[in-house]
């Protein structure tokens, strides 16, 4: 017999961690080589980790809901014979090092084992409800300590995504005794401040505000959000404390675009075997517009501005089940056309699927949404943080318009749409957001009509 261990593969440049979610084998099923084992998810993305060999199922070492780092041994498989990348169950060398041990190594050993045991065999508390993940260890504590949900959402976090790690309970814990007793001390020097000749400039407190009850009846069905709904709700209502969202709005004629790709659309999927939606189109042109006001392309962090060297491209996508992702068209500025349609329809078609990888939606620099895709003219997006700005498509529409030409002005009927701006105010100014989106306005107007593809 052989023992393999399953692993946490690495699923992309920025991804160091996954939540495992769900497992598909338990212990003493029977596997086969590139079935999946269990689902974990970073993020947006769920993702299936496969067995490499056939075998039973003998140790699982992470429950649901734990957060394995990349590389951690996920799970034991045993295979008949030696196979390679087994792990060895004895070796001469450690039998010598295990004579070196002494007696209060081993107690030791023991009471960190013992410690260790009372921790994943303790009771986790319920804290289902909240929209931020925490891992078990942390919910133990928390119910150790009578921390309740609403308490546990105060504590700021210091890990990935603001996430509450040990040591951050564990301080908030220690602190809590300290900051009940200063209570006192804090409404006196208060009162000292008001009686104060010098007046004292109060800072704003950010509160935060709970939402008010819902009433239910026994009519009402009640609906779990999903993981992913949880994430995005999270995602958004921090986007929108974060940013100063400001909008500028810009109507454009895409005549020659509309007429342009009737003309050369069947070709097209003749000869690349792919489709030619507008999508491709306007991805080409705000890459090509980034490059001409690269200070859209940045993110804040704290007081200083990171401006972007790639172009990466986000690209919100919806999904079967109702939720949204984004994922990444990366270097979007170095494809032509043909490489941006192949990409957009790879990307959008995996998404569908729900096939997509975690890198594929990791470091995105500037996002697009096709709000026109349900017939919306106008949308107002958030920000996809941490990018400062993000562009709406509207629906295009038919519609009657002045038409200037030498021999004079006249009616006629054209293709149009909105282009919806959404930008972070602290850093990018009115003119910054509006000359953005009136150059990508004139290379969409200035499309060449006669073009071949």
């Amino acid at each position: 017999m052989a023992r393999i261990e399953l692993k946490l593969p690495q699923m992309g440049e920025s991804v160091a961690e996954a939540t495992v979610t769900s497992w598909l084998k338990e212990i003493g099923d029977t596997i086969e080589a590139d079935e999946a084992v269990l689902e974990i998810a970073t993020d947006k993305v769920d993702s299936e980790v496969p067995s490499e060999v056939d075998g039973v199922l003998v140790e699982k070492f992470f429950e649901v809901d734990d957060v394995a780092k990349v590389g951690a041994v996920l799970a034991i498989i045993e295979t008949e014979g030696d196979a390679e990348g087994a792990s060895e169950e004895t070796d001469e060398s450690s039998d010598e090092e295990v004579e070196e041990v002494d007696e209060a190594s081993v107690e030791e050993l023991e009471d960190n084992i013992s410690a260790v045991k009372e921790t994943v065999a303790a009771p986790v508390a319920d804290f289902s409800d909240s929209e931020r993940f925490y891992s078990p260890l942390v919910k133990n504590i928390a119910k150790e300590e009578n921390i309740s949900l609403e308490e546990l959402e105060t504590i700021q976090g210091s890990g990935k995504d603001n996430r509450v790690t040990k040591d951050d309970i564990l301080n908030y814990i220690e602190n809590r005794g300290s900051k009940q007793q200063a209570a006192p001390e804090t409404q006196a020097a208060s009162k000292q401040d008001i009686t104060s000749e010098k007046p004292v400039q109060q800072q704003p407190i950010a509160q935060a505000t709970q939402a008010a009850p819902v009433s239910v009846n026994g009519q009402d069905e009640i609906i779990e959000m999903s993981r992913m709904g949880k994430l995005i709700s999270h995602h958004m209502v921090q986007s929108v404390q974060t940013s100063a969202h400001v909008q500028s709005f810009i109507e454009v004629d895409v005549t020659n675009i509309w007429n342009w790709r009737n003309r050369v659309k069947n070709e097209f999927q003749k000869r690349e075997g792919e489709k030619l939606t507008f999508t491709p189109i306007f991805m080409q042109v705000i890459a090509k517009t980034i490059k001409d006001f690269p200070m859209i392309n940045i993110s804040v962090d704290g007081d200083k501005i990171i401006k972007k060297k790639n172009i990466n491209l986000g690209m919100a996508a919806a999904l079967p089940d109702g939720n949204l992702i984004v994922p990444v068209i990366k270097n979007a500025d170095q494809l032509n056309l043909v490489g941006m349609a192949k990409r957009v329809n790879d990307l959008a078609g995996r998404a569908r699927q729900n096939k997509l990888k975690p890198d594929d939606i990791q470091g995105g620099t500037y996002t697009v949404t096709n709000v026109g895709t349900f017939g919306s003219v106008i949308g107002t997006p958030i920000i996809n943080q941490p990018q400062v700005a993000i562009l709406a498509l509207g629906a295009i529409r038919k519609v009657p318009a002045v038409i200037e030409t030498p021999e004079g002005d006249f009616i006629g009927i054209r293709h149009k749409m909105f282009l919806s701006h959404s930008y972070d105010h602290r850093v990018v100014n009115g003119a910054l957001g509006g000359q953005f989106i009136q150059r990508v306005a004139e290379y969409l107007e200035a499309w060449d009509g006669d073009k071949e593809i």
